[in-house]
């Protein structure tokens, strides 16, 4: 974007300006994020549009217009989210507060296959199905989960840690559903803290 001639120059520190896009970049990850839990755009369609919408960014020199298409991207999915919440007005309250369940429900999983890793230094690869989950819940003294959102917490934890794998246990009439895991691949352990203030793996990044 070319400065027009009798524009007046305003000089900013460089730190200043990339200060004001990190801003705008997390402002950016949380909205997604809300989308994300909304169920309007999910895991990997939301990581395949942000991907793209990341390698816009890469490409462009300027800050200002990083900045100019950050807003861009964020208007839309702004738009995404005003037409969901148009469309069904009365499930709003029950949305949020079941995805807050399934996300609360995914993290207890992935807690307890890093306790079980831990407890067993020698264990080459960690399964879990959605009956051992279902105890599982149980045993925190928590209300009774349905198989539904049982298999919709366990799809929940595998966006959350990609070393999990959510699939069917083989040879299985009942197609019994459980995450698989290789224990070397479950080093990078993602941190609780992380979880609840950015879009883990679909963040935009500049």
């Amino acid at each position: 974007m070319q400065p027009l001639m009798d524009d007046p120059i305003l000089e900013i520190p460089a730190s200043e300006l990339e200060l004001v896009l990190r801003e705008a970049t997390d402002f950016f990850n949380q909205t997604a994020t809300l989308v994300e839990e909304a169920g309007i755009l999910r895991g990997r369609e939301l990581a395949r549009w942000i991907a793209r919408a990341s390698a816009s960014l890469k490409a462009t020199r300027s800050p200002t217009e990083k900045l100019l298409l950050i807003f861009a991207y964020l208007k839309q999915l702004l738009a995404k989210l005003r037409e969901a919440l148009k469309s069904r007005p009365q499930d709003r309250g029950k949305i949020v507060q079941v995805c807050s369940k399934i996300q609360a429900r995914a993290i207890q999983i992935i807690s307890y296959i890093k306790t079980t890793v831990e407890e067993g230094p020698h264990r080459k690869e960690i399964a879990i199905d959605s009956q051992q989950v279902r105890i599982l819940f149980s045993g925190a003294g928590g209300e009774p989960v349905s198989r539904k959102e049982t298999i919709r917490a366990m799809r929940r934890a595998e966006i959350l840690w990609p070393a999990l794998r959510c699939g069917h246990r083989p040879n299985d009439g009942r197609q019994t559903t459980r995450l698989i895991a290789k224990v070397d691949d479950l080093q990078d352990a993602p941190h609780c803290d992380l979880w609840q203030r950015s879009g883990r793996r679909i963040a935009l990044s500049l």
